[in-house]
């Protein structure tokens, strides 16, 4: 199958699943109190992105509720899922003014202040579990320094044994480049989200979707950003497997999962400090260069098709090419 049918195929996949996933806008959600005491729950969901009948799951080790705000409290545990009852406002508590009723089943039932439940809870779905982890700044920095060591210590053996290696020792094709740059892109965007407009980026966590046609602009740009990582990703394994042995293949892919990786975590990181904007524009200038200049072949050969760099005799079959 032709490099062209591939890449038909893999479009037309990424529309189906686009298609599939469309998911429709919550529905705002009606007054769930009449009295003057307790909050408005449209004022409610619009400031706090939650309401009555929202699901969470317990994340912490444990999560204390109190009956009716006494004393006498219990426990619910990790991996418990709970479900908003009630929201109750206290405008003389100096804690926290805002009380959550959670229900983990019928005779489950408890209050807790909203500040205290939100450090131990999430939203009850993958994705705002994955955003959970890749949220948390200090993590990042740690999972940084990690990253970027072991990425430096695979480099740095690849580069020993002459294997082939993204931008310094790179195969004839501009997937893998190509991959690294979506990936810085991806960082920057999403921590730009979270720098500029870290409501909307809020709202997104308790409602995610995978349709960027059913988010504002900018929030669809930066999953339309993670639907094309991974469609190249798709002609990366296609292209690279079909020019390299297996075995080279893999030390291929360790390589660039390695620089994907550090790309992530540096442009994610810096962007937050403004650094990571002019360091993106350097870093596709250079991935660029070094590809033009070094990577990219200009020739085929006339007679098995084998890529050159340079006109002569080819590697694979010998034949010269004038």
């Amino acid at each position: 199958m032709s490099l062209l049918m591939r890449s038909k195929l893999y479009i037309i996949c990424v529309v189906m699943l686009l298609l599939s996933c469309y998911r429709a806008e919550s529905p705002t959600p009606d007054a769930f109190v009449s009295t003057e005491e307790q909050m408005d729950s449209i004022s409610f969901y619009t400031t706090h992105h939650y309401s009555q009948n929202y699901n969470f799951i317990v994340v912490a080790d444990s999560l204390r509720l109190s009956n009716n705000g006494t004393t006498d409290t219990f426990f619910v545990y990790k991996g418990d899922r709970l479900v908003v009852a009630d929201i109750m406002m206290l405008p003389t508590d100096t804690v926290d003014s805002v009380w959550v009723q959670l229900a983990r089943d019928e005779e489950t039932i408890g209050w807790a202040h909203e500040t205290y439940m939100l450090t131990a809870v999430s939203p009850d779905n993958l994705i705002s579990r994955f955003i959970d982890f890749f949220s948390d700044t200090h993590l990042l920095i740690m999972l940084g320094i990690i990253v970027v060591c072991i990425a430096l210590l695979v480099i740095s053996r690849l580069y020993k044994h002459h294997a082939r290696i993204v931008h310094f020792r790179d195969v004839d094709s501009f997937y893998p480049t190509l991959l690294t740059l979506f990936v810085s892109v991806s960082a920057v965007v999403y921590s730009s989200i979270q720098l500029f407009d870290p409501e909307s980026w809020r709202h997104y966590y308790y409602h995610p979707s995978l349709n960027p046609f059913s988010l504002p602009v900018h929030l669809g740009v930066f999953v339309a950003l993670v639907w094309i990582d991974a469609i190249v990703a798709l002609a990366v394994l296609s292209d690279v497997s079909r020019r390299l042995f297996a075995g080279e293949a893999l030390l291929y892919f360790f390589g660039l999962a390695a620089i994907c990786s550090v790309d992530y975590v540096v442009f994610s990181v810096s962007t937050l400090y403004y650094v990571g904007y002019p360091l993106l524009l350097a870093y596709i200038v250079f991935a660029l260069w070094r590809y033009y200049r070094y990577n990219r072949t200009r020739y085929v050969c006339g007679n098995c098709g084998q890529h050159l760099r340079n006109k002569g005799i080819c590697p694979n079959c010998g034949v010269e090419n004038i």
